[in-house]
């Protein structure tokens, strides 16, 4: 059997992102969103157990046989040209036995330019107050888009950024501003302890890994309006849909204060998903962007939800896009086939030819 170095190298020469160790199955990596085995061996449970003990401390290997779930952070040296890379990993237990899944993180840290997100998001980490989120399904690109936004702020402002991660993906260097990284589980117990903790830590930017319970979300909330700028990630398919998801979080006695809260606070919210491009060679993002302004303001603070994405078409000046316009654009450039664009669209609205499209616009 080979040692996790080598699945590693092999995640790497087939430029995958994700890599699965599990039970039962050949190793299985991801490339472009696409599940492919590997050219090698069944892995048996006391293969994965091996490959675990290799990229685990002692102290992991107990939560995970007391938890049957774990997360966690690895560097690792792959030798040669590769270097050292870091990955986002889970340990967990199914059926067959235990599984290990790696995801790679690039050693630099992305731009909005290299991601291919529009300018418009610059104007986000230029608030000194407010909350932005960054939300989609798991493996969109959510962490990179951060990153990119925080990168941002570290090179153009003087200030003091704590991350609250799980577990920490992407390390900055500190440029114009001082970011200090803690990982749930190593440095804080929990994102709401790191959260009360960070307001006494005298931060200017505050970014929340996920926001994923009451607490958090309350306190995230809270610091957006007293003056921290906070970025924060959820998993929903659109901007409103996010905005849904904090308020519901509440009590209904406490969603009308929240409304209110969030109208005044919120600064953005940015969606995306990863589509495969039409040429088969990786994926592209389509991006919505929310910029708060009166008119969202008033639907949020009323209750009128399903008024956003009118407000989003109508404010394309500033900046916004909804997720359809974003995949209609993809679709008439032919970056995307249009069985992906009718996929991934949100209303399932039915796409025009491209040469359709170019007739309309003269």
């Amino acid at each position: 059997m080979s040692g996790i170095v080598d699945y590693l190298v092999a995640l790497h020469d087939s430029g995958g992102s994700d890599l699965h160790l599990a039970s039962g199955v050949p190793p299985i990596v991801r490339v472009h969103g696409i599940l492919t085995a590997l050219d090698a061996d069944v892995l048996q449970q006391e293969n994965v157990a091996a490959l675990a003990c290799e990229i685990l401390s002692d102290e992991q290997r107990s939560q995970l046989l007391e938890t049957k779930n774990i997360d966690f952070a690895l560097e690792i040296d792959l030798g040669g040209q590769l270097g050292v890379w870091r990955y986002r990993g889970n340990a967990y237990f199914q059926k067959n036995g235990l599984n290990v899944v790696l995801r790679a993180i690039p050693a630099k840290v992305p731009t909005l330019e290299e991601l291919n997100l529009p300018a418009s998001l610059e104007k986000f980490v230029n608030y000194h107050h407010g909350l932005v989120l960054a939300t989609g399904q798991a493996g969109c690109g959510k962490s990179s888009t951060i990153a990119a936004l925080v990168n941002l702020i570290n090179e153009t402002r003087a200030v003091h950024v704590i991350t609250v991660e799980d577990p920490i993906e992407y390390l900055h260097i500190n440029k114009k501003a001082l970011i200090n990284q803690r990982q749930v589980g190593r440095d804080v117990e929990t994102f709401s302890l790191a959260l009360k903790g960070a307001l006494r830590e005298d931060p200017d930017v505050i970014f929340v890994g996920e926001l994923r319970d009451l607490e958090t979300i309350s306190l995230a909330i809270t610091a957006a309006e007293t003056g921290h700028l906070v970025l924060g990630t959820l998993h929903t398919n659109s901007a409103a849909k996010a905005v849904d998801r904090l308020i519901d979080a509440f009590p209904i006695d406490q969603q009308a204060q929240i409304r209110t809260m969030l109208s005044e606070s919120l600064r953005g919210v940015v969606a995306q998903q990863l589509i495969p491009r039409a040429d088969g060679q990786g994926r592209v993002v389509a991006v919505e962007i929310l910029i708060n302004n009166v008119s969202i303001a008033n639907a949020i603070r009323d209750g009128k939800i399903y008024q956003i994405p009118m407000s989003m078409q109508t404010g394309r000046k500033i900046g916004m896009c909804t997720m359809d316009s974003s995949i209609q654009k993809l679709y008439e450039q032919g970056i995307i086939t249009k069985d992906e664009a009718c996929a991934r669209s949100v209303n399932k609205v039915p796409y025009r030819q491209p040469e359709q499209a170019a007739e309309e616009q003269l």
